[in-house]
């Protein structure tokens, strides 16, 4: 993966990621707030040597005393310093439990102990705290070394007593919270990127790409949940919708995939059943019947055959009819569309391989393609079954149908490996049932035209022999509209647009314009008019021609102005 892949799953699943972060946080706010206060009160205890006149003996004592403060610091979690104190305060604790309560501290180069109390109540703490210095103090003084005299050589005396403390030290509950944040975080940037890692779902032509050389020739888009959009092939129930168009791009491309040898055979195939196959050729086949090629769709999926349910025919005469001689190819061809017939599979025989990889499916496909302009073959699956790697090399090549979001790389890859391991070639992969893309309003394919569409197949419900219709044209002029109302130009408005054109332009009203423009000879001023009038014949003749084109113009405006102000009915 490089950087792109990775900021797109991050992208991809933001939602997620701030999910989880809000629960990390939410979590650590829990958490935080079910902890008890803690306070903390320090008390200090300094400790000083009681022997030393001069100068030398006070150093020494001092010495003396800095290497027992560390002892002394000790002591002060020991049960001897700490019975005193449960039993002076009344607490139910034992010296163990006390003593993990309490810390003692030395700073460098001092001889102060500083015993410092941590406890749900500040004054409960304080009082621990002063209670256990007074104990050390007690205790320390008794196990010092005695001098002459029976004084002991340390004395020590609280210098800092403990204060209750108003604020406690723990916990700190804006850390907890802001940790619970960032691990939420953390959970789920490595939910989305592992996810990205180890979902090796097909989703886009850059996954392909990964694997393969092999181009992309088209993204067929799945239909819209709660669209208007008719079930069936959609290039016969909805010719002007989005899909038909991403259809009708996979044609293009199969034009330009060889410019030297243009491609007249194809195989369709997949990795694995279920991908759409045998919807994909019937929706070619009628994208190629457009060009008004003549094309033949052959089911050669011999083990699940789909073609004829799908294509409403009847399939139990076809290929394995003509295979095994039981009936002639002219005598099982079906027509379907416009310029588009099929051959049904027929019966499915117990041995499928044997008969698509014999000579008499060899000479069949010979035969096809020569009295066809295109031929299509749709066939079974790469993975389950090995049908398909015969007939490839029959035809110009195959062209491999892949699921979006259910055909992983690994099975693209194997069928890949499959048809290059006979050296048969690839056209191009079609990613089928894509997401939908946006919908946009360019020529109102989503609109009139799918509202088209719906009369069309509604009017061949009634009438089956009819084809479907298409829609009116919407007017794009610019003149007056008539408020409330729809403003569409007929095929009829057309025609009668185009006559009148044609008739201003005829040599008979041609004839009748000029005479009518031309005055009548006779005697005096009208004989000079008329003398005149013939000198003026040259400059009409020369401007005949434009005062027709004005005429007919005129006309056409007319009538389109009458169009566009006729209501929808």
């Amino acid at each position: 993966m490089d950087p792109h892949d990775y900021l797109k799953a991050l992208r991809k699943r933001w939602l997620v990621i701030i999910l989880l972060g809000v629960l990390g946080a939410g979590v650590g706010y829990v958490y935080a707030n079910s902890l008890p206060n803690v306070y903390q009160s320090t008390s200090a205890v300094f400790v000083s040597s009681t022997q030393g006149d001069t100068t030398s003996e006070l150093v020494q004592g001092s010495t003396y005393t800095q290497n027992l403060v560390q002892s002394y610091a000790a002591l002060a979690t020991t049960p001897k310093v700490l019975t005193p104190v449960i039993a002076q305060l009344g607490l139910t604790l034992t010296p163990t439990q006390l003593g993990k309560k309490i810390s003692a501290n030395t700073p460098l180069n001092t001889v102060l102990i500083e015993i410092t109390v941590s406890d749900g109540s500040p004054e409960q703490a304080a009082a621990i705290a002063n209670s256990v210095s007074q104990s050390l103090t007690t205790t320390a003084t008794a196990l010092s070394p005695v001098s002459t005299g029976a004084k002991s050589s340390i004395a020590m005396s609280v210098v800092t007593p403990a204060q209750a403390s108003a604020n406690p030290v723990a916990p700190n509950r804006q850390l907890i919270q802001l940790s619970g944040l960032m691990i939420g975080l953390a959970i789920g940037v490595l939910y989305a990127i592992g996810r990205t890692l180890f979902d090796t779902r097909i989703r886009t032509d850059r996954d392909i790409e990964r694997i393969t050389e092999i181009p992309v020739i088209g993204n067929v888009e799945r239909r819209r949940r709660g669209g208007s959009q008719p079930t069936g092939i959609t290039m016969r129930t909805a010719p002007h919708s989005l899909m038909a168009e991403d259809y009708r791009r996979v044609r293009t491309n199969l034009e330009f995939a060889d410019v030297d040898n243009a491609i007249r055979s194809i195989t369709v195939t997949s990795a694995l059943p279920g991908e759409g196959k045998t919807t994909m050729s019937l929706n070619i086949a009628l994208a190629m019947a457009e060009r008004s090629l003549r094309v033949l769709v052959v089911d050669a999926d011999l083990r699940r055959p789909s073609i004829a349910s799908s294509a409403q025919i009847e399939g139990a005469a076809g290929l394995t009819s003509v295979l095994v001689g039981s009936a002639q190819l002219d005598e099982v061809i079906q027509p379907w569309a416009p310029n588009v017939d099929i051959l049904a599979s027929g019966v499915v025989p117990p041995n499928p391989n044997q008969l698509l990889g014999s000579t008499a499916m060899a000479r069949l496909v010979q035969s096809v393609k020569a009295t066809y302009d295109f031929v299509i073959i749709d066939t079974p699956p790469l993975l389950p079954a090995s049908d398909a790697l015969t007939l490839t090399h029959m035809t110009d090549g195959a062209v491999l149908v892949t699921l979006y979001n259910s055909t992983t790389r690994q099975k693209l890859s194997d069928a890949l490996a499959a048809l290059a391991a006979v050296r048969a070639r690839t056209i191009g992969i079609v990613l089928n049932q894509t997401k939908p893309k946006a919908l946009t309003g360019y020529y109102g394919r989503e609109s009139s035209a799918a509202a088209a569409d719906a009369k069309a197949n509604e009017a061949k419900t009634n009438d089956p022999g009819a084809e479907p219709t298409k829609a009116p044209k919407k007017a794009t002029g610019t003149g007056p509209r008539r408020a409330g109302t729809d403003v569409t130009v007929t095929e009829a408005d057309a025609q009668a647009m185009e006559a009148d054109a044609y008739a201003m332009n005829t040599p008979a009203s041609i004839a009748a314009s000029d005479a009518a423009e031309r005055p009548v000879p006779g005697d005096g001023a009208d004989g000079a008019a008329a003398a005149s009038g013939s000198s003026a014949d040259a400059h009409s003749a020369r401007d005949s021609d434009s005062e027709r084109d004005g005429v007919a113009d005129s006309t056409l405006a007319q009538h389109r102005h009458r169009a566009l102000l006729r209501p929808t009915p």
